[in-house]
């Protein structure tokens, strides 16, 4: 097992299995990463639904995972106060592309991208409660430049999937941002991903821990400092954007503080998949036991 010195204290810790979902949503800590901030850390990079399978499988200490999983595993995990990925109103990067109107959908076929878990429930709420339908939902690999199978009347992509799509649309489909769905039918805030740690490192590895949530901490709070060096050092990697496009998604799109009114956006969120049979209990969010900044 690696270790790390922690120089100030004179003991061995651990080196933190640490998950990233490298979508654009957090560029700051992409780039903190690539500028300092993985030193000590084994950074494992996925989609979300894989870094989700593997903190509750406990090949990962800590990880940004969809929302959802925090409530389907509550028990196994603690949240790291401060950050997450959230919006209040529009998201641009998750998307649901239709033949017809959201209104007109009842019990047609839809197709799920594979990557998510949060967007998956967070389009089951919207489709059932604000529009009365019940569709088929089917998981599989779609992309952007095809996005809606022959056999379906709709599909649901997200992250920089579904931001390509947002700034591309294809002629002749309709398409909803979910976010903004979710402002529309609750007026409130939505918190798409959170930062975890498996409750077993929390607590044997108190110091590795704070190392993660401040490395984590200090690069969202520095973003705006960052955030042109972070764009332009993406860009030639993205080139279906546009600086502005990513200037104005990350902030004031894109925002990553869990705030009071982001928690209570997410209670919302955990109560309406409960009353849905998406999670089979609403949990008490526990933060871990960081020193907070």
């Amino acid at each position: 097992m690696k270790e790390i010195t922690n120089r100030k204290r004179g003991i061995f810790m651990t080196c933190p299995k640490v998950g990233h979902i490298n979508f654009l949503n957090v560029l700051p800590l992409t780039w903190s990463y690539a500028h300092g901030a993985a030193d000590g850390l084994q950074i494992a990079r996925g989609v979300p639904a894989e870094l989700n399978s593997d903190i509750i499988n406990h090949r990962l200490d800590v990880s940004n995972v969809s929302s959802i999983i925090y409530a389907r595993h509550s028990e196994e995990l603690v949240v790291l106060p401060d950050v997450c990925v959230s919006t209040d109103g529009d998201v641009e990067s998750i998307l649901l592309a239709s033949r017809k109107p959201i209104e007109s959908l009842k019990d047609d076929k839809i197709i799920l991208t594979a990557k998510s878990a949060t967007s998956h429930c967070l389009l089951k709420i919207i489709l059932r409660l604000a529009y009365g339908a019940i569709p088929n939902y089917y998981v599989r690999h779609i992309t952007p430049e095809d996005p809606i199978p022959e056999d379906a009347t709709a599909s649901l992509l997200i992250g920089d999937d579904a931001l390509w799509l947002y700034h591309h649309p294809r002629e002749g489909f309709y398409y909803y941002d979910l976010g903004l769905e979710w402002k529309k039918m609750t007026g409130k805030k939505m918190v798409y991903a959170l930062w975890v740690a498996s409750r077993r490192f929390a607590e044997s590895q108190p110091e590795a821990l704070q190392l993660v949530y401040d490395r984590i901490r200090h690069a969202f709070k520095t973003a705006e400092l960052h955030k042109d060096a972070a764009i332009r050092e993406i860009l030639p990697q993205k080139p279906a954007f546009t600086y502005e496009q990513l200037e104005e998604y990350l902030g004031p799109i894109i925002r990553w503080d869990l705030t009071d009114e982001y928690l209570d956006g997410l209670r919302t969120f955990y109560k309406l998949a409960h009353e849905m049979n998406l999670i089979d209990h609403v949990p008490e969010i526990e933060f871990a036991a960081v020193r907070r900044s």
